[in-house]
């Protein structure tokens, strides 16, 4: 379903709507204004988000943050070694008193859920998200229960190599619209963050009761139809479709991104120029999410990996080889 192009005025209104988001999100997460921006991105997309990054960066206060700003329902499930997919989708009780089955639903009938560590948890469970994520429903016993939209996962992940994790099967990665890292902050931001939270302040938990409440749930629909109405010409289209193709015969690169890709790019990239105020997508819309829409939907050779070459090593060389159309 194609929706109606934006008047002027409501195009306008939802930029400064989203770059109040983007201010309000910043109050809580500081030093990764690049972070912020992928994951408004996502939610202006209509999509999901895997943030990726050790311990201690503030991969959850991100998603609360954000929760804040929306007005609408947040759910957490902290992702365990021991975790059952009923416990994430829910399951039907038998009561005795009243000799019917009800159904309890689980944590994900919610606008924004944090599934949180979800690398801690084993395959079977992950993939009880599968069906969530893609279809933006539950099956219960056979029963399918619709989710109220916006429906948005930001999952959070430690790096693969630490202790106790399982790698995402690629099945799920792929559901995934963005993968965001969050690395160390400078010393400039960290120098801030410890006196922000150490100022005044017993323990060291961080808040987000400064972020105010900015849209409702419909708001935030209204906004991912405008960002989808944004004008994208052929030339911005083909050179997000040459990016994708270029990586399945990289020099280097096992499995390449499928089409997938670069839907997953020009998405993210009309809400990106939403986010810079503009009702056009451009070049560098396209080139700036090309990382982190297809991190996660390449593969590196085994080689490449033990010279300490990462997927994002391999595609920024590839953004730099291959010719972005003139304005």
């Amino acid at each position: 379903m194609t929706t109606p192009k934006p008047t002027p005025e409501q195009f306008a209104q939802a930029a400064k709507v989203a770059a109040a988001m983007r201010a309000e999100v910043g109050k809580a997460l500081i030093g990764h204004p690049e972070v912020i921006d992928a994951v408004l991105c996502a939610l202006l997309a209509g999509g999901h988000v895997l943030v990726e990054g050790v311990p201690g960066l503030g991969k959850t206060l991100l998603v609360k943050a954000l929760a804040r700003t929306v007005s609408g329902s947040f759910g957490r499930i902290q992702f365990t070694p021991d975790l059952m997919p009923a416990d994430v989708t829910g399951h039907t009780l038998y009561d005795p008193k009243n000799q019917v089955f009800t159904t309890r639903r689980g944590p994900v009938f919610v606008n924004l859920l944090l599934a949180d560590e979800i690398n801690r948890a084993p395959a079977k469970t992950q993939a009880a998200l599968l069906e969530v994520m893609q279809e933006a429903q539950v099956t219960i016993e056979g029963e399918a229960h619709k989710l109220e939209p916006p429906f948005m996962v930001l999952a959070t992940q430690n790096p693969i190599e630490q202790e106790g994790t399982y790698a995402l099967p690629e099945a799920q990665l792929d559901r995934f619209l963005l993968k965001v890292k969050i690395d160390y902050p400078s010393q400039a931001d960290e120098l801030a963050l410890v006196r922000h939270v150490t100022d005044g302040k017993v323990g060291d938990k961080l808040e987000v009761e400064q972020v105010q409440s900015l849209v409702k749930p419909s708001t935030v629909t209204s906004l991912q139809a405008i960002a989808a109405s944004l004008r994208a010409d052929d030339t911005v289209l083909d050179y997000a479709i040459r990016l994708v193709r270029a990586t399945r015969s990289w020099a280097g690169v096992v499995a390449g991104a499928g089409p997938r890709g670069a839907i997953s790019i020009v998405r993210a990239a009309r809400a990106a120029a939403l986010l810079e105020g503009r009702d056009f997508v451009t070049p560098d819309d396209v080139k700036r999410m090309a990382l982190p829409a297809l991190r996660h939907r390449i593969m590196p050779s085994p080689e490449l990996e033990l010279e300490g070459r990462d997927t994002d090593a391999i595609l920024k060389g590839l953004l730099e080889k291959i010719e972005a159309p003139r304005k």
